[in-house]
């Protein structure tokens, strides 16, 4: 079933006015003069800089990311909220009746009362979905078909930006040294998904395979790319000069990430993980500590800095049998 969309209220600050707050800060403008460029009241401008760390530490992915994790989340179950409703509901699922009878039989028997009226749709979320607590799953065993999973009636890919990037530059435009793995400092990266939606960035450098562990907040651009770039402005300078990506709308914010870390995106084509091979083959590697089905979120950022240790210290058959992190430290000859 397709989840509902996390919301922010109507008129709150986008991420392009964000960025204008930080360009203004870093200008020295004060808060009423970047509030008049932006049309805005100055108490909005003074608040937002202010529950962001002040106008030396504002950062507009930071602080476009914690909106959007304390945006509004979906409403309550009506089964939930309504005990009464919920037992009616039970009571005819152990009877046998399908949610669309239980559903129209509701409506007939109650015109004049909403609050004991709820949708067949309603019934199989609260049902399939057992994070919201409501119905017991072995109630799913009196469905008629017994089936585990349910496609939603209003499941669609329809209208999704599936591989849709703007000013997205082709991995064809990346210059030829990438290719060559001559130089170090070219990376492949990718994200892992675990249970419950959860997900880990990895980055891997083409020349030494050297792996980094990134813990993201959520798949959404503004989380995964905030993290991407906390991480590479934490690596020393020159480490870092090129980035491979798959189409994923995660980073559908990769020009702002090259603003603030100076770093050029290169998508590669859809649907060819071949692109980047080696971050596929690292991803392997990475499932070993992170199989499927675990939840990703449980892991701090140390545990998967821990975790990268281990993956640089562990000789490649492809390095000669040598490490990442001896590769990348020198003293290495490139193999073919």
């Amino acid at each position: 079933m397709t989840p509902a969309t996390r919301r922010v209220r109507v008129g709150a600050l986008t991420l392009r006015e964000r960025e204008e707050i930080s360009r203004g800060l870093a200008k020295e403008w004060t808060l009423r003069a970047i509030a008049s460029r932006l049309g805005k009241s100055p108490s909005t401008i003074t608040r937002e800089v202010a529950r962001n760390g002040g106008a030396r530490k504002y950062r507009a992915a930071q602080a476009h990311e914690r909106v959007l994790r304390k945006a509004r989340r979906p409403k309550s179950p009506a089964l939930l909220l309504r005990p009464k409703l919920r037992r009616v509901v039970a009571s005819k699922l152990q009877d046998d009746w399908s949610p669309e009878q239980i559903a129209g039989w509701l409506a007939a028997k109650y015109p004049e009362n909403p609050d004991m009226r709820v949708s067949h749709e309603t019934i199989y979320r609260s049902l399939y979905l057992q994070t919201r607590n409501v119905l017991h799953r072995q109630l799913l065993d009196r469905l008629r078909t017994k089936r585990r999973m349910r496609k939603g009636k209003k499941w669609s890919t329809a209208g999704q930006q599936r591989g849709r990037i703007i000013d997205a530059v082709s991995i064809h435009d990346r210059p030829a040294e990438v290719a060559t793995r001559q130089r170090p400092g070219h990376w492949e990266g990718d994200l892992i998904a675990g249970r419950r939606n959860t997900h880990i960035a990895t980055l891997v450098e083409r020349y030494s395979r050297y792996a980094i562990l990134v813990r993201v907040a959520g798949k959404d651009s503004a989380s995964v790319v905030g993290a991407l770039i906390r991480k590479v402005n934490s690596l020393p300078a020159g480490l870092f000069l090129s980035l491979t990506w798959d189409r994923g709308t995660e980073l559908a914010l990769h020009k702002h990430f090259t603003e603030q870390t100076g770093v050029p995106v290169y998508f590669c084509d859809p649907k060819s993980p071949w692109q980047r091979g080696t971050n596929e083959n690292t991803n392997g590697l990475v499932r070993q500590y992170f199989p499927p089905g675990v939840d990703l979120s449980a892991f701090s950022q140390h545990r998967l800095d821990l975790i990268g240790i281990r993956l640089k210290r562990r000789p490649r058959k492809v390095l000669g049998f040598n490490s990442p992190r001896s590769r990348i430290t020198g003293g290495v000859a490139p193999t073919s």
